[in-house]
């Protein structure tokens, strides 16, 4: 029997979208053939997998773990094609399997910490409930010594990690919450990408008040709004949000810490999710019929 290699492997997942261990397992009885190989998943379940796998999922739920020490933790993006099937109860078994493996390995190696048995999990789950399913991403935490991990999910569609340089795990879970709420765009003014305040120096310039002003006071009106986009938008200078009397610094300071860096999840973000015409299709399968 000839050894699979890793390259086959791979050729029969982009032909087919199943899983890594589905395909090697159709090869190794194949002694290779991808051809054959393809023809057999054919006769089993396995198409229903890969005929689900190129649907679009961009529902799902936002999971995390952290450890008891706050010393780190994890947050895993888990899609399905509707929010019906977020809800169930055994795509939430399998959500909170999924990240106790990314937290048990410490890694966000996606393809990685499915390979196996999880794989083989997912793709039974698919099989059960008729929706691709997919574990779209991961991201880990270290604090580092004495420094602290707090996390955040609100309905399960958005997510946050936080680290505190000090501070504590209740601190640290409210400025998770408030990046939740939010959404700030960076952790401290000195952090703001340049790109965005490029773009926010484009958009000040082109607003009508700007125009015909010298250069030297459309300078200084410019850099007025920057600073006051900078306190809107970057965490430790925004309003706490469970105490806007005091800035989320000046709360996490109050807690022995200061803030350190911030992840956000938010379900389905980034994936472009194609608009489907349902009349017009049931009016061209009509016509085929």
């Amino acid at each position: 029997m000839a050894a699979i290699s890793a390259s086959q492997v791979k050729a029969l997942r982009e032909r087919t979208g199943l899983g890594m261990m589905e395909c090697k397992k159709a090869l190794t009885e194949t002694d290779g053939d991808i051809e054959v190989a393809i023809e057999n998943l054919r006769k089993n379940s396995g198409l229903k997998a890969a005929k689900k796998a190129d649907r679009t999922a961009a529902e799902g739920a936002v999971v995390t773990r952290i450890a008891d020490d706050g010393s780190y933790g994890v947050m895993v993006e888990i899609n399905s094609e509707t929010d019906f099937v977020a809800r169930d109860d055994n795509f939430k078994t399998f959500a909170n399997t999924i990240v106790d493996a990314f937290f048990d390995a410490k890694s966000e190696d996606v393809a990685a910490v499915m390979d196996g048995e999880l794989e083989k999990t997912r793709e039974e789950l698919v099989q059960k409930i008729g929706e691709n399913i997919s574990v779209r991403r991961a991201v880990v935490v270290d604090a580092g010594e004495g420094n602290t991990v707090g996390a955040y999910v609100h309905g399960s569609r958005i997510g946050a990690l936080t680290v505190l340089d000090g501070g504590t795990v209740e601190a640290a879970r409210d400025v998770a919450m408030h990046v939740a709420a939010i959404n700030p765009k960076a952790a401290r003014p000195d952090d703001m990408p340049q790109d965005q305040l490029d773009e926010e120096k484009a958009v000040i310039l082109a607003q009508p008040d700007m125009a015909g002003k010298p250069e030297n006071i459309a300078e200084k009106m410019v850099q007025g709004r920057l600073k006051k986009y900078l306190a809107e938008n970057s965490l430790t200078e925004q309003a706490f949000v469970k105490d806007p009397d005091q800035t989320v610094a000046e709360y996490v300071k109050a807690a022995g810490g200061e803030v350190n860096s911030f992840t956000r999840f938010e379900v389905g973000e980034g994936i472009e999710v194609e608009e489907v015409d349902f009349a017009q299709e049931v009016m061209e399968q009509a016509g085929r019929a």
